[in-house]
Formats: C-alpha cells, structure tokens, sequence
C-alpha cells in the first residue's frame, strides 16, 4: 500500500495540525538578552566615543600643538650652539626629531578617517595655517607636522601614536572578551530560568500520558515560587492517579457485579426459554452486554506491563484466527517475517483485534457484503508502520479526528446498533500507553486505512 493512496486530511484539520516555526522559550529569552546586551554595549561605546575617546584625541592633538609651538619658540630664540643641543635633546628624551623641510619632499597627507580630518583641523587651527599635517613623509610613517620659521621650514617629526590613546586591537580583543563572558552569562542566566519551566513541561506531558508515578518535580527547590509551583503539581498528580485508580476499582466491581446476574439470566433463558429463535435472540443480547462491559474494562485498563519484543507475524496470524474460516471475510496479509516491535503483547493483540472487527464490521464491499481487509507491514528510520485497510465506503472527512474519541459514533454506513462507541478509542489509548502513534484516514480508493507507528525491538 503506497502511502501516496491515503487521502489527506481535510483543510481546517491542516491548518490546526500545521505548526509554524516557533523558537523555544530558552531561545527567545536568549535572543532578548544578547539584543539587550548588544544595545547595551552599543549605547555604552557611543557614550565612550562622545565623552572620553574623541575629547582625549582632541586633548592629544593640543598638547602636540603646544610641544610644536614650543619647539618652535625655542628654536628661534637659541643660538647655533644651544640649537644642536635642544634638538639633539628633543630626540633623545621626547622621541622629537626636527628635520628640514625641502621642497622635493614625498608627503601623505595625513587624514583618511572624519576623526583624523578633524584633528588637522584643530591642529592648523592652533599652529597657523601654513602647517601642514602628514602621515608619511620620503616614505617614513609617522606624524609629520611642518611648520616655518621666517624662510626656513622644518618638519616636526614623532610617534603617531600619540594621537590614538587605544592603540593597537587591544581594546577590541578586551570588547571581544566581554561580549562573549556576557552571552555566557545569558545563556547561563536563561538556562536557569528556563530549567524548571521544562521539567514542569515534562512532568505535564507524563501526566497527560497517564504517567502519574512518574511525574514528580522537586519538593525542595531553592526559589520559593518554583517549589511552591513543584508541590501543587506533585499534589495533583498524585490526586489524579488516585481518581484514576478509584475509576478502574470501580469499573472492575461493576464489571464483576453485572457478570454474575448475566450468567444466571443467560442459563436461566437457555433452559426457560421453548423457541429456540427467541432464545438464540436473548442469548446474543446478553452476549452483547458482556461485550460492552469488556470494552468498558479495556478502555478503563490501568497501565500496560513493560514493552518487550513482539513478532508481528506470529500476532498477526493470531488475530486472523477467528475470521480466518469466515467466507464473509477476505483478509490479505503484506508482512515480512523479520519485523520485530517493542510493546505489550496482550495490549497489541487487542488492539489489532478491535481494528479487524471494526474493519470486518464496517468495511464490506457494497456489491458482494464480503469484507476485504488488508494487513501491511514495513519498516522505516526509527518506526515500524502497521497498516490495516478494509474497502469499505470509509468515513465522511470531518468525522475522522472523531473516530478515536469515546462513545462517538460515525454515520449509518459505519454504526450499527452492536457497538459501544469505545473500539478505536481503545485502539488510540493501547497505542499512545505502548509509546507509538495511531492516524485514521480515507484511502484514495475507498475504505479506512488505520496506520501505527511502533517503535522497533533490536531484535529484528
């Protein structure tokens, strides 16, 4: 059976099914605190770069101004002799070399960024006009102020980096640093507020599971909001699996009250009873309410026992038995006889049995009444996908996602006066409680297909 065959589900159930991406809580929490962060350290570098870096270049670019003028002043009020020796000093203490300026002289002007135009801007405003600013000079990097006095012009030659007081990438690997321990510290922050909301959402999934036992949140949390959350939880979780147990002592009592009155009335009909049609009649009435009070029980059934490996040829051939002399049924089976599940073998019996009875039951064919089913196994990546399809008229498309719902019944084609409403839904919680997935819907040929999904045993 190709999975191409089965008809899609209707469009509104499409669209209620149909998830659109959606980052996780620990996600957008996180992404708020990096933005937050990011702004953060955005707004604290513009303030950096308003109220501290750009007034300290300024400040640099004064004081290598006034170090211009002075040497300047200097130079024209010493003699010969003082002069070698000012500007043999120059260089020696203040890393100043003075050189004459020729004409022929190779100049990069210096300036490249808005911040260093601004700085030769301050500079000529304070050294006259005449100055001129350079970044390189006869191939030599560094900060070339040339400035005259009276006809001679010198060059005023120095370490550029005197005017960028965070020099080198230093700044931005500390920058680098902090980003990184601050996204640290809000994936560590999110982490922790996060943690107890996901326990709590799997306690829930447990709990709606029917995993009551399981379900347990710590009672002795260190935040008083989350341990006072955990023990409302724990409390009615444990409420819940008592009504639960309650529920099922009660069916059982039921079940095992009205058994014994049945009994007796059907022996009772039996020998009282002269015709032999009326009393064939009384006998499948009764046979009817035992049936009802056994799905009643299995719908009502506490937790299966642990999951082990089950053949699914073997329980296949099973479940075929009853029907398998019926000339009113045609089952046709498509299993390899490798295929290995982990579930409750008792559990799984069931729940093939009540999909071959409701197939047997609403699946024959509208010329001859002979129902035809169809078993298909196979295996795919991390399933095992059971099929059964009967050939019948199926079921209108806004009934399917009611099919495995209690008591509900379809139209007339699939309902007869016999059933209890709770096949399919037994069928849906054998299979939820064996850790698979039940989907019902309507073959592009006609007929119901009810496909599983088990998990796989190793052993196959």
């Amino acid at each position: 059976m190709n999975p191409s065959d089965i008809a899609p589900p209707p469009p509104d159930r499409v669209e209620k099914s149909g998830r659109r991406f959606q980052l996780s809580l620990f996600w957008r929490t996180f992404l708020m605190l990096v933005l937050l962060i990011f702004f953060s350290n955005l707004a604290w570098l513009q303030l950096f770069r308003t109220q501290e870096y750009e007034p300290r270049i300024l400040r640099n670019a004064h004081q290598i101004a006034t170090v211009v003028n002075l040497t300047r002043t200097a130079l024209v009020h010493s003699d010969a002799i003082a002069r070698v020796s000012l500007l043999k000093s120059l260089a020696d203490e203040e890393d100043v070399n003075i050189q004459t300026r020729e004409p022929d002289d190779q100049v990069v002007v210096f300036g490249d960024s808005a911040m260093e135009k601004r700085l030769v801007q301050e500079m000529i405003k304070r050294l006259g006009p005449d100055t001129v600013i350079a970044s390189q000079v006869n191939g030599e990097a560094g900060l070339w102020v040339g400035f005259k006095i009276e006809r001679d012009s010198y060059w005023l030659h120095m370490d550029a980096e005197r005017l960028r007081p965070l020099g080198g990438s230093g700044w931005l690997i500390w920058l680098g640093i902090t980003l990184a321990l601050s996204l640290a510290g809000a994936a560590m922050v999110t982490g922790l507020i996060n943690r107890p909301l996901k326990r709590l959402s799997l306690a829930a999934s447990q709990v709606r599971e029917g995993q009551f036992g399981q379900a347990t949140l710590d009672e002795n949390a260190a935040t008083p909001e989350i341990r006072e959350v955990n023990i409302g939880f724990n409390r009615m979780a444990e409420r819940l699996a008592k009504v639960e147990a309650e529920r099922a002592l009660m069916l059982a009592g039921i079940s095992h009250d009205l058994r014994t009155p049945l009994a007796r009335l059907r022996l009772e009909t039996e020998m009282s009873v002269a015709d032999a049609d009326t009393r064939a009649l009384m006998a499948g009435d009764i046979a009817q309410l035992d049936t009802i009070i056994d799905k009643f029980l299995d719908y009502a059934r506490p937790e299966p026992s642990a999951l082990r490996p089950v053949w699914l040829s073997d329980l296949v051939s099973r479940c075929m038995a009853p029907w398998r002399h019926d000339p009113q049924v045609e089952i046709r089976v498509d299993l390899a006889e490798d295929l290995c599940v982990e579930a409750e073998p008792v559990e799984l019996s069931r729940v093939l049995s009540n999909l071959l009875e409701n197939a047997q039951r609403h699946g024959q064919s509208p010329g001859d009444g002979i129902a035809r089913i169809e078993i298909v196994a196979r295996a795919e990546p991390g399933w095992t996908v059971l099929q059964v399809r009967d050939h019948g008229p199926g079921v209108p498309d806004e009934a399917l996602h009611q099919l495995t719902q209690p008591f509900f019944r379809g139209d007339a084609a699939r309902t007869s006066a016999t059933g209890c409403g709770l096949g399919l839904a037994i069928v849906a919680r054998s299979v939820q409680r064996m850790g698979g997935m039940l989907a019902l819907a309507n073959h592009r040929t006609g007929g119901l297909v009810a496909v599983m999904k088990l998990r796989p045993s190793p052993e196959s």
